[in-house]
Parts: structure tokens; sequence; C-alpha cells
């Protein structure tokens, strides 16, 4: 191998991989694309990622070991991991950037898989001067874009948080939503406390910006926020809600994820998830087609309030696995240019904040301007 390439992409040959790939190139970033089989690698770079033949980029077959990923690590920067579910392949990837001295990065929504590396990793990050940043992706950045526009109205410590997409899940995404539902709790913060959802409370009715008709939502998984905000004194409470414009796939969501809980309910872990990851792949077992912003739109809200004011941000956008795929571009663009504004753990604004992030979905093309209401 020649001169180590600064940024690896893990998991590239997934839907995700490839659109981070697409954009490390539009910043001119060279990288390497990792994973287990060169032949999807390969086929991955050549078929799905546009523009790759002006690309600075090698691909690495590497196996999943700690071992295997330090020696892959030694010599770069940062680490875009899209390799899920996290709670179960990400650990031996954080350790490995540990020890290789890489920033680490993912595009989680895995509530417990940011409650662990939080409790268990933060620190060890924060001492050696790195980033750990899980959760880097549309669902979540996106939404705290919103968030943190609406917290610079001082005296608001309650955020009432909606996420909404247009379009199908990937299989990753499929498995995680899935494999998360069953196997973890899913909380939303009360005066800075874990709360913990109701399984059984069912699809909740909301009235979102800019259409009539109620959409469909779930709690899904808690999402990434309340682990953010909890370290956020402004904030006491977070509650988020999310689904697809889709009404007729939003209703038959509660009802695979409760038979699959019902049908591996006796299983020991390693044959629950084994069943589990089965039974979503026969949801969904192919790639979805490249984004389209007619079809695959997105939409962020957030009603934020305290004892006397209020604020509403919305944020209309497209794409929102470009979106993911450019957001965690740009944190390795940061990344190797200046230290973040945060080490060891920490969100996507908290790390390079929300304006410049903003900044960079509205330069592509990606989201249109806020609209910010304030009431105070």
């Amino acid at each position: 191998m020649s001169e180590k390439k600064p940024v690896i992409v893990y998991g590239a040959s997934g839907y995700t991989g490839r659109l981070v790939c697409e954009y490390l190139r539009e910043y001119n970033i060279p990288f390497i694309a990792a994973g287990r089989s060169n032949e999807k690698l390969n086929a991955a770079m050549k078929s799905n990622v546009a523009g790759i033949e002006t690309a600075d980029y090698e691909v690495v077959k590497v196996p999943h070991t700690v071992a295997a990923l330090t020696e892959l690590f030694k010599g770069a920067s940062v680490v875009l991991n899209t390799v899920g579910p996290f709670a179960k392949f990400g650990g031996e990837v954080v350790q490995a950037c540990l020890a290789s001295k890489c920033h680490y990065t993912d595009t989680t929504g895995e509530q417990d898989w940011l409650i662990t590396l939080e409790q268990e990793w933060g620190t060890k990050f924060a001492n050696a001067g790195l980033l750990l940043a899980p959760g880097i992706a549309q669902m979540y950045t996106t939404g705290e874009i919103a968030a943190q526009l609406c917290l610079e109205t001082p005296g608001l410590d309650t955020l009432d948080i909606a996420v909404f997409w247009g379009g199908s899940p990937t299989i990753a995404s499929t498995q995680t939503i899935l494999v998360n539902a069953a196997m973890a709790k899913a909380y939303y913060l009360e005066q800075n406390k874990y709360v913990e959802h109701q399984p059984d409370a069912g699809l909740y009715n909301l009235a979102i910006p800019g259409q009539h008709e109620l959409a469909l939502a779930l709690p899904w998984g808690g999402t990434s926020h309340p682990v953010w905000f909890k370290r956020d004194p402004r904030v006491a409470n977070v509650k988020v809600l999310g689904g697809v414009f889709n009404r007729a796939l939003m209703l038959g969501v509660p009802q695979i994820v409760a038979a699959a809980l019902e049908a591996t309910k006796d299983m020991n872990p390693d044959d629950r998830y084994a069943a589990l990851a089965q039974t979503a792949a026969g949801v969904m077992n192919t790639m979805p087609p490249r984004e389209n912003p007619r079809v695959n739109k997105s939409l962020d809200s957030v009603h934020a309030s305290g004892p006397l004011g209020r604020a509403h941000c919305v944020i209309y956008g497209n794409s929102n696995y470009k979106q993911t795929g450019l957001l965690q571009a740009y944190a390795a663009a940061h990344l190797l240019q200046q230290p973040p504004k945060r080490v060891g753990f920490a969100s996507g604004c908290q790390a390079f904040g929300h304006h410049e992030l903003l900044g960079q979905l509205r330069s592509f093309g990606l989201v249109s301007k806020p609209v910010l209401t304030v009431h105070d």
C-alpha cells in the first residue's frame, strides 16, 4: 500500500457508504473504501459512485476484527463507519480507532449504542484528543440543526422534535430498526433523566408543517437527540417522533415489529438477532434506487419551549441519504484541517457547529432556508 489515505470509509459498498465516497470525491479528499469483499467494493465504486474515475482512492478488504482494523487504520486520521447495526458491529471499530489514534464518526440512530459510547469510550477519546461522533446523519443531525437554531433564543428548555422522510429505508437501516426495536429500550428525556417510551404505545398522529393530513409517527428507538442534549445545560426535556410520509408503510411497521418480537421472545440473544435479521431481509432485501429529490423529501420540525417563550424551526429538504453522505464527508474535511469544537463524545453540531453544517447542506442544494418563528 502506498502513502496512507487520510480517510477510511468502512462499509463503503453499502448504500450510505457509496454516497459518503461520492461526497469525499467532491471535497477532493483521498480515501480508502474498506469492507469485507473486494468484489463488492470494486463493483460499488465503479457502478454506484458518481465521478469515481476522478477520485483519489483505493479499495481494501479487511476482516472485522480489532487487530485487522487497527492495522488498516494506522496512519489515517478519520474513520467514517457505516457498518450497522452498530451495537453489534461497532465495538471493534471504535476500539481500533482509539488504538490507531483516529477520529470516529458513524451514521447510527441506535440510542443504546450512543449511551454505550458516551459511558465507555467518551472519556478515553477525549483524553486522546480524538472525536467520537456517532449519529451524523440526516435523521438526527438535520433535526439537531433545527433544534440548535431554536435554542439561540435564551430560556427555552424543552424540545419537541419530528423527523420525516420520503422513500424506503435501506437494507441496513431496516435491519437496524427491527433489531433495535426488539433488543433495546427507547428513551426520551424528562427533567434531564431518561424515561422509557412505552413499547406498546402504537402509532402517534402528528400535525406536521406543510400538509393537512395527519402523519403517523413512532419513537424510532428514541433516536440520538435525547442523548446529545442530556449534556446541554440549556435543555431539560427532549422527545422525538418520526416516520415516513408513506402512510401505508407506517401502518405496517408496528405489526411487523410486534410479530417479530412475539416469535423471538424466548430465544437467546444470538439466535434472536439472527431471526430478526432474517425478518428484516424479508421486509427489505434490495438496494433502494438512487434518490430522486422530487420523491425523497425530508422534513425536520422542532418546537422549542420554555416557561415564557417559544420557537419553531422547520427545515425542508430532499434526499435524506445524500444528506447523510454529505454530512459525513464534511466531518472528514473539517477534521483534516482543524480540531473539532469538542473532543470525546459529541454530536455533529457540537463538534462542527450547526451553522457550518447547515451551510454545507444548503450549498449542495439538499435543504432549503430554515423557517424559524420565535415568540418571546
